[in-house]
Formats: structure tokens, C-alpha cells, sequence
């Protein structure tokens, strides 16, 4: 409707001022015609004798007939004008510093790994962390994609179903090897593909897990286990995670194509889904807690260090009195 009534009523509005305008040039043109013939009427004023002394002079009325010209009073509008022009240059520059603010996190973010080895590059501890936009959601997924990480864990699944001879069509022996491992990476690298970038820019939704980090382990444990339905949209809000649920579900339905015909089920697409979400919340439970792993690591190995430190002075100081002690029993009594 807003898009058909602005047409019509714009047509409408010209049709009324194109009426209209006959009836004001006439009576500009009445006003115009009277103005001569009112001025005869008019009585012509005394001439003062002092007439020389008060006219201006020729200088002084050109001075009067041109100050006016020189006048420019209406440049507030102009100042204004400029003014407005250049309102978009600020908020030009603050979504700038924004997009860059962003960015440092991201790169602040591609240090982050449990244990030395696992990439956590989609975590991230600041609770006020900037919202990322489209493009910076495709480039973590991709740096998480092509990390060393995901090819490890893709050759250690693939090593256990080796073991265990799942999908005994595939057979043994490096053959059998590859086929399994090129399943494990397809199916990590198209569910965090539809799950991380593709659906979480088209719902606008945040791709990356935010720590607690505080709080009794109950209420953690529980915002772990929460994150794989439950996550942070861009505008700041929360709500359900549609992208991760949506993106292991498409991820499985495409893994059918390269699994055996036997395993092409509306019932396995769908198990296998929710396993890889499940499997999700085994990953955030560590992430979560694996700082609190590392600082009691840290502590322990601190305490540890001290004791050590504390023996060995102790070992020192009794050596060092065990040396002195001869020198001073050698030393002549002076008595």
C-alpha cells in the first residue's frame, strides 16, 4: 500500500497546484494593474526646504542601493546544508572503527587453543565482544577449516572406525583409510559451513561461544550444555541457535551422498545430526572449563616449583653450616 499511494498522491498534489496556479497569476496580475492606478489618487507631499541637506548623496545612495546586494544573511540554511553533508563522514568513520575493532578481536581469537592443539578460534571470553558482519563470519570459518586441528581430529576418527571396520564397504587398508577420512572432514567442514557462515549471516546470528568464566561449575556446566541451541544474535540479544541445529542437520542430509546406500535413511540423516550437536556440547563443556584446568595446572606446578626451591635453599643452608663448622672448632681458644 505504501509503495502505490505515494505515486497517486504526488499526482494528486500536482494536478491541485497545476489548477490552482491560473487563479494566482490572475490575481498577481490584478494586484500589478491596480498599483497604477492608485498612485495618481495620491496627493503629492511638500518639498522642505532643507531638502539638500537631508538627501543622501549620489555616493551614499549607491552605497544604500548596493549594501542590500552585499548582504548575505541566508547562509545559516547553506551552513546547515553543509552541516548535514557532513553528518555521514563521522558515522562513516565509527562503523569503521567498529568493523576494525572486530577484526583485532578475530585476530586475538586465532591464538586460542586447548591444550597447545585444539583451535577455539570461534570463543571468545568478552561477553561485549562487536557483532561480526557477513564477511568476517565466512574468514573464521575458513581459518578454523584450514587449521591443522580439524585434520588431526578427522585422522584420529578415521583411525578408531578403521579399527572398529565401520562402513564395512569401504574396506581395509589405505583405501578403506581414505574413504574415512575424507567423511570425517566433509562432514566437520559442511556442518560449520551451512551452521557457522552461511546461516548464521542469513539469520544474523553470532557463530562463536562466549565463556562464563565465573559462577558456580553447576551454572557453567548448564551455559556450556545451552550454547548449542541457545546463542548471542548480532543486534546484542539472545535467542534460540537455529544455525547450529539447521547447519548439522543439512550437513548430514548432504553427507548421505558419499556414505553407503545403506545408511541413506530419513531416520540416520536425522541421528546423525543430533549426535554431531551433541557432540558439540562435549566441545564447549571443555572450552569452558579448560581455563580453570589450566590455572589449577598452573598453581599446582607453582607450589610445586616452591617446594622444590624451599628443600634445595634448606639443603644449601645445611651444607654451608656443615663447612663452617670445622673452621670454627679449629679456631684457638683464647683462653
Amino acid at each position: 500500500m505504501h509503495l502505490v499511494s505515494r505515486p497517486v498522491l504526488g499526482i494528486f498534489v500536482s494536478c491541485i497546484a497545476l489548477l490552482a496556479l491560473p487563479s494566482v497569476l490572475a490575481s498577481q496580475q490584478a494586484v500589478s494593474s491596480l498599483q497604477p492606478s492608485v498612485a495618481p489618487d495620491l496627493p503629492e507631499a511638500p518639498q522642505p526646504d532643507i531638502a539638500l541637506a537631508t538627501d543622501p548623496s549620489p555616493i551614499q545612495q549607491t552605497q544604500q542601493t548596493t549594501a542590500p546586494q552585499t548582504q548575505t544573511p541566508p547562509q545559516a540554511p547553506a551552513a546547515e546544508g553543509s552541516s548535514s553533508s557532513q553528518n555521514p563522514a563521522p558515522q562513516a568513520d565509527t562503523e569503521k572503527s567498529a568493523h576494525e575493532k572486530a577484526e583485532e578481536q578475530l585476530k586475538a581469537q586465532e591464538h586460542q587453543r586447548v591444550m597447545g592443539v585444539m583451535a577455539t578460534f570461534n570463543t571468545t571470553s568478552n561477553r561485549d565482544a562487536l557483532p561480526l558482519s557477513s564477511g568476517q563470519k565466512f574468514k573464521l570459518f575458513f581459518r578454523s577449516a584450514t587449521d591443522p586441528w580439524p585434520f588431526l581430529l578427522a585422522g584420529a576418527v578415521s583411525g578408531v572406525g578403521q579399527a572398529e571396520d565401520s562402513y564395512p564397504t569401504w574396506g581395509q587398508g589405505a583405501q578403506g583409510y581414505a574413504k574415512r577420512f575424507g567423511a570425517a572432514y566433509s562432514d566437520a567442514f559442511i556442518g560449520n559451513f551451512f551452521g557457522n557462515a552461511v546461516l548464521t549471516s542469513l539469520l544474523h546470528e553470532d557463530p562463536r561461544y562466549f565463556q562464563k568464566g565465573s559462577g558456580s561449575p553447576v551454572k557453567r556446566f548448564l551455559w556450556a550444555a545451552g550454547s548449542t541451541v541457545w546463542c548471542k544474535r548480532d543486534k546484542g540479544t539472545w535467542g534460540p541457535n537455529y544455525a547450529n541445529v539447521m547447519g548439522n542437520l543439512i550437513g548430514s542430509a548432504i553427507s548421505d551422498s558419499y556414505y553407503p546406500a545403506s545408511e541413506r535413511t530419513v531416520g540416520n540423516t536425522i541421528e546423525n545430526g543430533l549426535t554431531v550437536s551433541a557432540e558439540g556440547i562435549v566441545g564447549a563443556e571443555v572450552i569452558e572449563f579448560w581455563p580453570d584446568i589450566a590455572r589449577h595446572h598452573k598453581r599446582k606446578q607453582a607450589e610445586k616449583l616452591a617446594r622444590q626451591a624451599a628443600q634445595a635453599d634448606a639443603q644449601n643452608a645445611a651444607a654451608k653450616s656443615a663447612a663452617e663448622k670445622p673452621q670454627q672448632d679449629a679456631k684457638p681458644n683464647p683462653q
